[in-house]
């Protein structure tokens, strides 16, 4: 576990309108300067804190120190990867620290708390759900058109493993992210009002469309869907979800009574999405 040390100045400089820049590093070593007297309330002769320039460091640190966990996950060949915990600012602890620290007249180095911040998807749940297929779709694309399945492949990555618990929303556009050029996406075809055209990212609506597909089924509820206007070749008519970062999206939400994985590959001009759940999964809601 890191330790992160935040060191406290006493000094006589007018208080600024909002507290300094933080510089967080590890390995013990002291942060930037901090100026408790600016988190004071002025009018009162620095005797109370100012808990709306607290709230704003302790925002600030949160964001400098926090490591995200990382969710278990299911190699190709199927086996577990075990997740790993990360690190959030233990904000009651430095609250507590922080007021002790502004009352005292000498400078003070303090270590900042910290607490684990666990994934939601450890190992023991992922091998709970990974055994039951309850839904699955496979479509096909030109595996010569390389930009269009190098977007597909991008997109396929995105999804693959993601969990969605019970009673939760899945939407494309929000797990997959803004399809760009700095996230390696490509210009390839796509349809704009009916007509072919070129634009970053073609080709991912043929992995909502097969994901839609995938999860049609009793226990899902779709929330949002559109479909093109005009046919596509990868699915029936009026199987297709259309999406866009600036426009429409896929939504879906859980209604099992237990999680759901996403298990979604692209290879050699197939895309495959399987829905896998507990043994225990039934409907849970119709709401």
């Amino acid at each position: 576990m890191h330790a992160f040390i935040l060191s406290f100045f006493l000094l006589t400089a007018q208080a600024a309108n909002a507290p300094q820049q933080l510089t967080v590093t590890d390995q013990g070593e002291a942060v930037e300067k901090i100026e408790l007297e600016q988190y004071g309330l002025s009018y009162l002769d620095n005797l109370f804190i100012n808990q709306d320039k607290l709230k704003i460091l302790l925002d600030e640190l949160d964001k400098k120190i926090s490591v995200e966990p990382k969710n278990a996950t299911l190699n190709k060949t199927g086996e577990i990867v075990e997740g790993k915990p990360g690190i959030r600012l233990d904000k009651p602890k430095f609250q507590t620290l922080f007021s002790s620290s502004f009352y005292k007249d000498k400078p003070k180095k303090i270590e900042v708390p910290t607490k684990s911040n666990y994934p939601r998807v450890d190992t023991e749940l992922l091998a709970e759900i990974k055994e039951k297929e309850i839904g699955h779709y496979v479509t096909y694309f030109k595996k010569g058109n390389k930009e269009r399945s190098h977007n597909i492949k991008l997109a396929t990555d995105a999804i693959n493993n993601y969990v969605v618990f019970p009673g939760e929303k899945f939407s494309f556009n929000k797990i997959v992210g803004e399809r760009t050029t700095e996230k390696g996406y490509k210009k390839a075809p796509v349809i704009v009002k009916g007509e072919l055209a070129e634009d970053i990212g073609g080709g991912i609506c043929q992995v909502s469309s097969t994901l839609y597909n995938a999860v049609s089924l009793k226990g899902i509820k779709i929330v949002e869907r559109y479909s093109h206007s005009r046919s596509v070749p990868y699915v029936p008519p009026g199987r297709d979800a259309t999406v866009s970062w600036w426009g429409p999206d896929f939504v879906f939400k859980n209604m099992y009574n237990q999680p759901i994985l996403i298990r979604a590959t692209s290879v050699d001009g197939k895309m495959d999405i399987g829905i896998f759940s507990s043994d225990a999964a039934e409907l849970h809601s119709s709401k």
